[in-house]
């Protein structure tokens, strides 16, 4: 029996500006990166506003196990199924954290000959959008370090402070850690910890927004802790959001790739279902219901958050 890596890397792959074109993207539309993968701009949603739109089909699951249930597998799959009987099908799912790829996990492009490909760079790095929800993230974390710092004018009490770091693989040494040791140059010390990137709010937000006027808006709610008299300090607060958003410039924009048989899959976002909402972005679904009579989509670490917010 071939394994999912084997049967991934023996597709036939067409390019992906042919698989734009034949859901009626122009050259314009699409940004590419290589030539399996690129991102859609969002002023296509204008251009199809006109467009009926299609019907919206949901996968979830009862509460998962360590390696998955399928849901996933059984999305893709039945996009492709659509496909092979003659109906026009988008497939829509998230992208997957590393922390899990490098783990007991080891992917999450579905599985055997419902897979997404090409499936290493699906897995990995693909167009960099969570490496940019990291940096989004990490710079507020700075911002108010550095705020503190430089006499802390917003009074903020670090004892609130709930905003930590992110990294991108599963490091458990760096759970909880001390910063700002080394002397007064190093900043403050206090106690302050890392997350995975997916766990971050700035990755749920990405999966919720609606464009980047309401990305920036999102961004700069964003509460990091509150101030001596109780009350929350924001990300706009600090004068960060703004920057953030710009570092999200490119994240925000849906990634075009394709299944083993060519069904075209929108993969966006990738917000941890166990403590976010678990599904792949608004943006993405607006995009192929427009484009598309099905779109299939998954959501949720399990049925009772996963349906609900779907």
């Amino acid at each position: 029996m071939l394994t999912d890596l084997e049967i991934a890397q023996s597709a036939h792959l067409r390019p992906i500006v042919e698989i734009a074109r034949d859901l009626g993207l122009e050259e314009d539309d699409v940004e590419l990166y290589g030539k399996y993968k690129a991102k859609v701009s969002l002023q296509v949603l204008e251009k199809l506003k006109d467009r009926p739109l299609g019907k919206y089909i949901d996968v979830t699951a009862i509460t998962p196990t360590p390696l998955g249930e399928g849901k996933t597998v059984t999305t893709i799959g039945l996009s492709m199924a659509l496909n092979k009987i003659g109906k026009k099908s988008i497939v829509c799912i998230r992208q997957p954290s590393l922390g899990p790829v490098f783990g007991i996990k080891g992917g999450a492009a579905g599985g055997g000959y419902a897979q997404v490909v090409p499936m290493e760079d699906f897995n990995l790095h693909l167009t960099g959008d969570t490496h940019a929800v990291a940096l989004a993230h990490n710079l507020l974390a700075a911002f108010i370090d550095n705020h503190i710092y430089h006499g802390n004018a917003l009074r903020i009490d670090p004892f609130t402070i709930s905003w930590p770091r992110v990294v991108d693989v599963s490091d458990r040494a760096l759970r909880k850690v001390v910063i700002g040791l080394g002397g007064k140059e190093n900043g403050i010390p206090r106690e302050s910890g890392f997350d995975i990137a997916v766990a971050s709010e700035v990755m749920a937000i990405l999966a919720l927004t609606t464009g980047l006027r309401d990305l920036r808006e999102r961004l700069g709610r964003i509460v990091i802790g509150y101030n001596v008299e109780k009350k929350p300090v924001t990300a706009e607060d600090l004068r960060c959001a703004g920057a953030m958003a710009v570092l999200l410039k490119d994240a925000i924009k849906p990634n075009l790739l394709q299944t083993l048989e060519n069904t075209p899959c929108f993969v966006h976002a990738g917000p941890f279902a166990n403590i976010a909402h678990g599904n792949s972005s608004i943006l993405a679904d607006q995009i192929a219901l427009r484009l598309s009579e099905y779109v299939v989509t998954e959501s949720g670490f399990g049925a009772d958050c996963g349906w609900k917010s779907s």
